[in-house]
């Protein structure tokens, strides 16, 4: 009796944090998984605990050039992407080149194959929102040409090229916007505010707060995140989702929860507001709730114990 082939799994970005947890997923989902990944961010560090998985593969490749895969996909998560602000202000070429070529050749390995594409997106397509909190229909408060905008315009016009290729060719697309994430497989020299916070209490060096700190994030532990995203990739629906978590937390507030957790003795720096840092960032899950009956599960203090663990090791 012949066995039923797994369905295949392209994710790019596969070696980064977000990319390396959904291969987790999708594998524990038993579908087979092709990683690629041109590893400017990304870490095989992050897949080493797959080798010699039969289900599993990883291609050292970057996304902006063309993609060839032999045989059968059935999805194509677009993954690749640098994400933190350290990134946009190093390699802001890198960065709009992955979120237009990489997602328009992703798109097109995609409607070659008939395969379901998946676009993440991020909740930078909403700027610095002057809307509270942010919704799906809201079109954002983006500055294009400034230090940010290498990130937010290659993910905005990434959404637009994703509906596009959904209207025009009739690919099966979804989108989601990703809010503020966390946990292990970050980037200790990331630029984000968690591994940031974590590596300095950890090191006994002052905490870096931007402003005053009265600036806002909701955090969202990446297994809830990888929830939410596999169950969107499983329903017929096509525009943007947000998927985060709405409790929201001041820098301060959240820097003070690190150090009680750390146990560690830092004390706070306070430094300029970077240009266009978002004042506010919280997502409505509304939709999130109704379409997928999800939102997240893991407490904020569950989710960094996980993560300063991890960082542990890495200081």
């Amino acid at each position: 009796m012949a066995t039923k082939k797994k369905p295949v799994s392209v994710v790019t970005g596969g070696a980064g944090f977000l990319g390396s947890h959904l291969t987790d997923r999708l594998l524990a989902e038993g579908l087979r998984v092709i990683a690629l990944d041109n590893l400017i961010t990304g870490n095989t560090d992050n897949l080493a605990h797959l080798a010699g998985n039969p289900d599993f593969s990883f291609i050292k490749q970057d996304v902006t050039n063309y993609l060839y895969l032999p045989g059968p996909v059935d999805y194509v998560f677009h993954f690749a992407s640098p994400a933190s602000p350290i990134d946009y202000l190093e390699i802001p070429i890198q960065t709009l080149k992955v979120g237009s070529l990489g997602t328009h050749n992703a798109l097109g390995l995609a409607k070659a194959k008939g395969a379901k594409f998946f676009l993440a997106s991020t909740s930078e397509c909403y700027g610095d929102p002057l809307v509270h909190p942010q919704t799906e229909d809201y079109w954002g408060n983006v500055n294009p040409i400034g230090p940010r905008g290498c990130y937010d315009e290659a993910k905005r016009f990434a959404e637009a090229i994703t509906m596009a290729y959904h209207r025009h060719h009739k690919v099966d697309t979804h989108i989601v916007r990703i809010f503020n994430t966390y946990g292990p497989r970050m980037r200790l020299r990331d630029g984000r505010v968690v591994p940031a916070f974590i590596g300095q209490a950890l090191k006994g060096q002052p905490l870096t707060v931007f402003g005053k700190g009265q600036q806002t994030r909701s955090f969202c532990y990446c297994s809830d995140l990888i929830d939410g995203i596999y169950r969107l990739s499983q329903v017929d629906y096509h525009e943007p989702v947000n998927i985060g978590n709405p409790t929201e937390f001041t820098i301060l507030d959240f820097g003070k929860l690190v150090l009680k957790m750390t146990g560690s003795k830092s004390k706070f720096v306070y430094k300029p507001l970077p240009t266009d840092d978002p004042k506010q960032r919280r997502p409505d899950i509304t939709k999130a709730k109704k379409l997928l009956g999800w939102e997240p599960k893991v407490k904020l203090e569950d989710g960094l114990k996980q993560t300063i663990e991890y960082f542990r090791d890495k200081v």
